[in-house]
């Protein structure tokens, strides 16, 4: 595996493959998940000579001013070695130097119907972030493949969004949630748990299931409708506050474009993703359930 710091030699790389790459853009700090994104990219590739690409940036544009990206944490070594074991062929991992040479005055800005709701409401300017940096990665790596994992649902779909209104030659695929035995969805924050937390995170995946069972019943029984939606929201947030986490939200929402169905749709048997985001200690989980 190649260790590339520059725009210049990654375009230099690049240009020695005959045709173009399969990418993965992390922050870091890599977990099973980020490996199996590699080895779903590397498959994706398979026999037609394109190279696998990853990148490690952690990006400033996505951080909110009370968020950590200060402390996130930055393990370029250790995630080096995990990438090339998975079979990445180019690492590229830019300083903020090389990627933002100057302030990045222009910036993706993605419709606010998708962008303000759920992680957007909480996080205001986030998905402008991710825009900005991953249209600036997808335009220096030029790949034919992007791989996304689904843990963070909300970003996947606002990425296809943006692929296909610009127009970029980009087949957007998106891996499953990797989970530890209990079900916690793996995540590069789940470092920030103590020990107490760790175990009572399970909570999270634990309401979420519960959200699906009750909408299932509720649709089979010929009973789901926004209001009934509404109401097993509320139960999810308050079993979880109950246990002391500060919950921002559980919430149903179509699958195609994270709106609320409406009860002629829940009546038809729209598909449906349940998705939460609470905080346990001053650890912030984000997890999400297809229903």
């Amino acid at each position: 595996m190649k260790i590339i710091h520059t725009v210049a030699e990654l375009r230099a790389e690049l240009a020695s493959h005959p045709s173009a790459p399969a990418f993965v853009p992390t922050m870091g700090n890599l977990h099973e998940g980020h490996l199996a994104l590699i080895a779903q990219a590397r498959q994706l590739v398979a026999g037609s000579g394109s190279p696998v690409v990853a990148s490690i940036f952690v990006n400033r544009l996505q951080f909110g001013p009370n968020e950590d990206f200060d402390t996130y944490p930055r393990t370029l070594e250790r995630d080096a070695k995990l990438l090339q074991e998975a079979g990445c062929d180019i690492l590229f991992a830019p300083s903020e130097a090389e990627l933002y040479p100057q302030p990045q005055g222009y910036k993706v800005v993605p419709p606010t119907e998708l962008a303000d709701i759920l992680e957007g409401a909480f996080r205001p300017g986030f998905f402008t972030g991710v825009c900005t940096v991953v249209h600036k990665l997808f335009n220096l790596v030029q790949p034919r493949i992007g791989v996304f994992g689904k843990k963070d649902y909300q970003q996947l779909m606002i990425i296809r969004n943006m692929v296909a209104q610009m127009g970029l030659p980009i087949a957007i695929q998106g891996g499953e949630t990797l989970r530890a035995d209990d079900g916690l969805a793996l995540s590069s924050r789940n470092g920030y748990l103590s020990a107490p937390e760790r175990a009572e995170a399970v909570q999270m995946i634990t309401a979420l299931r519960a959200v699906k069972e009750q909408v299932n019943g509720a649709r089979s029984a010929g009973g789901l409708n926004q209001a009934r939606v509404a109401e097993i929201e509320r139960q999810a947030v308050a079993a979880l506050d109950a246990r002391g986490w500060k919950t921002d939200y559980v919430m149903v929402r179509r699958q195609r474009d994270l709106l609320p169905a409406t009860d002629a749709e829940l009546a038809q048997g729209e598909p449906l993703v349940s998705l939460a985001a609470s905080r346990l200690g001053k650890t912030r989980l984000i997890d999400n359930l297809e229903l």
